[in-house]
């Protein structure tokens, strides 16, 4: 799908394109494209001389493949986080394109910070007054909606910690099961959102060392460069705390599984006395005595119980079970 963003006696119009593009808005200042077509990929080389990167190729980790300069065009891609509050969220690649005045993006992938950012213009058309405004406000909104979703995965850590170290907690296989899939999945989010940062710091960089962009722009990317840099220190002591609470859950299984191990090692202690006794008088010689007590029986059984009940006492004593 291909979206057009252009100004229409001074008042931002957007036009969703279905079919062939035969000929651009005069002034066109955004093109968003999601899912481009082989159609697609021919217009824009046909009307912007901008070759736009298959999908494969947007896929490549090399600088080179992701920063470079064609034909007067600078195509950036980095990874954008999307579907962050899901339980299996992705770092897909978006194309950033500025060609001259216009912003051309390819993705195939709807991260929110896009569609937050279209809501946005319809209050503030200025922030797409050209092209290189346009990519700057886009990469403003990605850093915002990295910052909320580490802030929630920093909740969702803090309800783990607490839900792991309380004291009335009730431990069990599925409670301390749910607990690592929790943290599991912080940890992706925090992985996932450091791969974007970094990619967003490496855009940020590139776009910086060209001569042609405009100083008011400089200024405001110096700000996303310093948000996504604290940004990332976050990311980096969020890390830290999964790995922690990882570890201390670890510890708790441990603990769980060795208490088990324990009340069966008691237990196997604990009836050994009255098995040793049973297996005594299940022996058959003539010459045992105790066959013709009278009361040999309620014996045998009164002393298989006293040994299995002085073990138990001791060990709760020792404070074993």
């Amino acid at each position: 799908m291909l979206t057009l963003f252009h100004f229409d006696q001074g008042i931002l119009q957007q036009t969703p394109v279905e079919g062939r593009l035969e000929a651009l808005p005069p002034q066109t200042v955004w093109v968003d494209i999601v899912g481009p077509t082989a159609d697609d990929a021919a217009a824009m080389l046909r009307l912007l001389s901008v070759e736009i990167p298959t999908h494969e190729e947007m896929q490549e980790i090399e600088a080179s493949s992701r920063l470079y300069e064609d034909g007067g065009a600078l195509v950036m891609t980095m990874p954008v986080l999307t579907r962050a509050m899901t339980d299996e969220p992705e770092a897909a690649a978006v194309t950033f394109i500025l060609a001259g005045d216009r912003l051309i993006t390819v993705r195939y992938v709807d991260p929110l910070p896009f569609s937050m950012f279209v809501r946005r213009l319809a209050r503030q058309p200025a922030l797409v007054a050209n092209g290189a405004t346009a990519l700057v406000g886009l990469l403003e909104q990605i850093a915002d909606r990295l910052a909320d979703v580490l802030e929630s995965a920093t909740a969702d850590l803090e309800a783990i910690s607490r839900d792991i170290f309380r004291k009335e907690s009730v431990r069990g296989g599925d409670y301390l099961k749910d607990i690592l899939q929790r943290i599991g999945r912080a940890g992706d989010l925090a992985t996932k959102a450091k791969d974007s940062l970094l990619g967003l710091n490496r855009l940020m960089l590139f776009l910086g060392a060209q001569t042609g962009v405009r100083k008011e722009i400089k200024q405001r990317m110096k700000t996303v460069m310093r948000d996504a840099n604290s940004i990332a220190e976050h990311a980096t002591f969020l890390s830290t705390k999964v790995a922690f609470l990882l570890d201390a859950t670890l510890g708790m299984i441990n603990i769980e599984q060795n208490n088990v191990i324990k009340i069966l090692t008691v237990a196997s202690v604990a009836f050994l006395p009255p098995t040793l006794i049973a297996s005594l008088y299940g022996m058959n010689f003539e010459l045992m005595p105790e066959l013709h007590w009278r009361w040999g029986y309620p014996m045998a059984v009164g002393l298989m119980l006293l040994s299995a009940l002085v073990p138990f006492l001791y060990f709760r004593r020792k404070k074993w079970l």
